[in-house]
C-alpha cells in the first residue's frame, strides 16, 4: 500500500477544507440532517481494484491525514487506463471518492473488480460500432465513468445502494453482470 507523503495536522486549513467538501458531497447525495454511516468524514480512504481484461490488482490508500496521495492517485490511473491503448488519463477525484463511498455503504471485503475505467476517443468509437448503450461521447472518456462488479455483492444490490445514494448516474447491466457509475447528473437506467 501506498504512503501519504504528507503530515499536516489534521487541525490545517486544508484539512477543513477537504472535510467540507467531503460533507458536501454527501450532503449532495440525499443525506438527513442524521448522516448515514457511509457518509461520515473519514480520516483514511482505501480502495483495493481488480482488473479482470488485464489481470492487474491494486490495493491502494489514497488520502490520509487530510490529503489526497497524489503517487496513489497515479497508480489508480494506471490501473483504470485504456487497456486496449495503453493511454493513461486522469480518474476524477470524486469518482474515486463515489467508489469508496459505495464501498463502504455495501461493507464490502472484495476489490472491485473493473471491466472499464477510462476509454479513449478511439475505444470507444470501436465500441459504438461494435456494441450497443455506448454514448457517443461517454463519461469514461472524461475519466468520469467506471464499470464494475463486486464478488461478494450481487450487481443489482451494487446498483441499488449507488442508485439510493444519488452520487452520479447509475446503470445496471444484468446480462453482462456489471453496473456503471459516473459523477454526471443522479440518474439510473
Amino acid at each position: 500500500m501506498s504512503r501519504p507523503t504528507t503530515t499536516d495536522h489534521p487541525c490545517t486549513a486544508a484539512t477543513d477544507a477537504s472535510r467540507r467538501r467531503w460533507l458536501k458531497l454527501a450532503l449532495g447525495a440525499g443525506a438527513s440532517l442524521a448522516l448515514p454511516a457511509w457518509a461520515k468524514t473519514p480520516s483514511r480512504r482505501a480502495l483495493a481494484f481488480e482488473h479482470l481484461h488485464t489481470g492487474e490488482k491494486l490495493a491502494v490508500t489514497y488520502f490520509a491525514n487530510g490529503r489526497y496521495d497524489d503517487r496513489a492517485l497515479a497508480r489508480i490511473n494506471h490501473l483504470l487506463r485504456d487497456f486496449r491503448t495503453a493511454e493513461v488519463f486522469p480518474i476524477r477525484r470524486q469518482l474515486i471518492d463515489q467508489l469508496f463511498l459505495v464501498h463502504s455503504a455495501i461493507g464490502s471485503d472484495a476489490p472491485f473488480q473493473i471491466i472499464c475505467g477510462f476509454r479513449s476517443p478511439a475505444t470507444n468509437e470501436l465500441l459504438r460500432r461494435t456494441t450497443s448503450g455506448v454514448a457517443q461521447h461517454s463519461l469514461h472518456m472524461d475519466g468520469m465513468a467506471i464499470d464494475v462488479r463486486l464478488a461478494d455483492t450481487r450487481s443489482r444490490h451494487l446498483r441499488d445502494v449507488a442508485a439510493r445514494m444519488k452520487l452520479g448516474g447509475v446503470g445496471y447491466y444484468a446480462s453482462s453482470n456489471f453496473v456503471h457509475l459516473d459523477i454526471g447528473r443522479p440518474r439510473q437506467w
